[in-house]
C-alpha cells in the first residue's frame, strides 16, 4: 500500500524504513504538515500517516476522501486533532498507536521532576562557568512527599510505580479505578482531594472536551502553596495564562512541560535563528523555575521502534481486511 507521511523527520524515515522491510509498503515521506493547503499531496495513496500537530479537521478529511484516502494512521496515541465524526461519515478509518512505550514518557516525567527539584540544569551551567556555589540550588527529598497523578492509564501507572519506588505516597484520579493500581499501593481519590494533598501534580490524561483546561485558575487555587506541576500529556489540558498567574503568585513553585497548547507553530522545528512571536510561551521561558522540553518524552529508540511497528501493522491489517485492533471510533 502507498502511504503518505506528513510532518516526517529524519528519525521517522529511519525507523519506518527499517521496520517496513517486514511489510513492503510504499512509503512517501513529506516534510510539510497536513492541513487544508497540503491535503492534496495525499492523492494516489489509500493511507496517510500523521502526527500530533497535523490538522485532520472536516475540510482536510473531505479533501483526503476526494483524493481516494481510506485510512488515517496516527503514529501517536492522541487523536484530538482528528474530526472522528466527519471521518466516519466519509468512510475513512482512523487507527492509532495506543501504547508505544509507557516507560519512555514516565521516565521523562521523572526527569522533569528531578531536574526541577535538584536544579541540575542550572548546576550544569554554573560548573561550566567555574561557579561551584550552591546558593539557589536547594531541593527537597522526594521520599515521603505526595504525588498526585491525573490519569492512570498505562503511562500514569508506570509513573506511579516509579514514584512509589522513590518512597512517595501516590494519589490518583481516573474515570476508571483499576485493581492493579490499588494492588500497587496507589490511592484513588477525588480531584479536589488530590489537589489539596499533592506536593507534585502530574498530568497523564488524554485531551478531550472534558479535560480541556482542566488545570485552570479554580483548580490551581485548590492546590498546595508551592506545588510542582508536570505535564507530559497534552498542552491544552493546562490553561497557560492561569499557570503563569500561579507562577507569579508563587502558588506554583515548579513547572515542567513537555507539551504546550500552542506548540504546533513551535515544536519539532529549529527556530534558533528566528524570532519567536508567541508572547505567552516567551513569558513562560522568563521564569527560572520553569523547565520546558519540546515534546520529546516519547523520544527513545524503544518507543520509535514500537511506533513504526504498530503503525505499519495497523495499516497492513486494514489492507488485508482484518479487524482493526487500534481503531478510533467517534463517541456515539
Amino acid at each position: 500500500m502507498k502511504i503518505t507521511f506528513f510532518n516526517s523527520k529524519v528519525y521517522d524515515q529511519q525507523f519506518f524504513q527499517s521496520e517496513n522491510s517486514h511489510y513492503g509498503h510504499q512509503l512517501n515521506f513529506m516534510e510539510v504538515p497536513l492541513n487544508e493547503h497540503t491535503a492534496v499531496l495525499g492523492k494516489g495513496g489509500e493511507a496517510v500517516c500523521v502526527f500530533v500537530n497535523d490538522t485532520v479537521n472536516a475540510q482536510v478529511l473531505q479533501q483526503l476522501a476526494a483524493a481516494g484516502v481510506k485510512l488515517i494512521a496516527l503514529r501517536c496515541a492522541g487523536f484530538n486533532n482528528v474530526d472522528l465524526q466527519t471521518a466516519a461519515k466519509l468512510g475513512i478509518k482512523v487507527v492509532r498507536v495506543p501504547a508505544y512505550s509507557p516507560y519512555a514518557v514516565a521516565e521523562h516525567t521523572l526527569a522533569l521532576i528531578l531536574t526541577l527539584n535538584r536544579k541540575t540544569h542550572r548546576a550544569y551551567n554554573r560548573v561550566r562557568e567555574g561557579n561551584f556555589a550552591l546558593h539557589g540550588l536547594v531541593g527537597f527529598d522526594l521520599h515521603g512527599r505526595t504525588a498526585g497523578l491525573i490519569g492512570l492509564g498505562k503511562i500514569g501507572l508506570v509513573t506511579a510505580r516509579i514514584l512509589k519506588g522513590l518512597g512517595c505516597r501516590v494519589l490518583a484520579y481516573d474515570i476508571r479505578e483499576s485493581e492493579e493500581a490499588r494492588a500497587a499501593g496507589i490511592e484513588f481519590t477525588s480531584l479536589e482531594n488530590l489537589y489539596r494533598q499533592s506536593d507534585i501534580v502530574s498530568l497523564h490524561c488524554p485531551l478531550t472536551p472534558q479535560t480541556f483546561h482542566l488545570i485552570n485558575e479554580a483548580s490551581i487555587a485548590k492546590m498546595k502553596d508551592g506545588v510542582m506541576l508536570i505535564n507530559t500529556s497534552r498542552g491544552a489540558i493546562i490553561d497557560t495564562k492561569a499557570v503563569i498567574d500561579g507562577l507569579k503568585t508563587e502558588k506554583i513553585k515548579y513547572l515542567g512541560l513537555d507539551v504546550y497548547e500552542e506548540e504546533g507553530d513551535l515544536f519539532f522545528e529549529d527556530l534558533s535563528d528566528k524570532v519567536i512571536k508567541d508572547d505567552v510561551f516567551m513569558r513562560l521561558l522568563s521564569f527560572n523555575n520553569v523547565l520546558i522540553t519540546g515534546h520529546q518524552a516519547f523520544f527513545t529508540t524503544d518507543a520509535l521502534e514500537s511506533i513504526a511497528h504498530i503503525t505499519l501493522q495497523n495499516i497492513t491489517d486494514f489492507e488485508q481486511g482484518k479487524a482493526l485492533e487500534n481503531e478510533v471510533l467517534p463517541d456515539k
